[in-house]
């Protein structure tokens, strides 16, 4: 093999195309909620915090859309998960080795974990059309839980700590840090939701700007030592 080859392959970061991963977990999530509301006539997953009968009776009137939804739902923690142990392995490689890394790698992970914890839990529900309400209601809250706040807070340190560490390092273009910055802030202030109901309304917030994030992070980090990113 020719030297500039070798010295091309030993520069270039070994691993899953970030870009594509982060795109399968998008499809596969945002997949989990347009499917399971298609298959329920329209009828979106219900909430927590409305009457507990009307909780019931769609968790046994479209079973097989709460099913559907939570098998994508845990499908997607996968591409979660190695999303992110990729993105600190590149960071990494690429000659950056500061806890930002290991923060996004503790809140990546962690937010897998209570995805797919919150999938199972739909599928529990989607099994518990003869049980009684308050057992249906507290699955209903577990599942809201972990894959609310759970999720969301995790993924903000997984934000923050790629977008912080790849911008100031000249990794990340600067916009993409910003940005990043203000997903993960609004992240942990919808923690607030475990003391204010109202703030749940910021865990959307959140969580969809992050798959932006994920994909534009997916494209632009490089894979190669000795590339800098656009700044701009």
């Amino acid at each position: 093999m020719d030297p500039s080859q070798v010295s091309s392959a030993m520069s270039r970061h070994r691993g899953p195309s970030l870009l594509a991963v982060a795109i399968v977990f998008t499809t596969l999530f945002v997949g989990s909620l347009v499917i399971s509301t298609a298959m329920a006539g329209g009828v979106h997953f219900p909430s927590p915090f409305q009457p507990e009968v009307l909780s019931h009776a769609y968790f046994f009137q479209h079973a097989d859309a709460v099913r559907v939804g939570a098998f994508l739902q845990f499908g997607s923690a996968i591409p979660l998960g190695i999303f992110t142990a990729t993105a600190v392995s590149r960071l990494r490689f690429l000659g950056v080795n500061v806890p930002g890394g290991f923060i996004a790698l503790f809140g990546g992970l962690a937010a897998s974990v209570f995805l797919s914890l919150s999938a199972l839990i739909q599928w529990v529900l989607s099994q518990a059309s003869d049980a009684a309400d308050s057992t249906v209601h507290t699955l209903h809250l577990l599942a809201f839980a972990t894959g609310g706040v759970a999720y969301v807070v995790p993924v903000g340190l997984l934000v923050a700590g790629i977008s912080v560490t790849g911008g100031l390092s000249g990794l990340l273009p600067k916009w993409l840090m910003w940005f990043g910055l203000v997903v993960a802030a609004v992240a942990e202030v919808s923690s607030l939701s475990l003391l204010v109901t109202p703030v749940m309304y910021l865990l959307p917030t959140a969580r969809f700007p992050a798959f932006v994030w994920m994909i534009c992070v997916g494209a632009l980090l490089p894979k190669m030592r000795g590339q800098v990113a656009n700044a701009r």
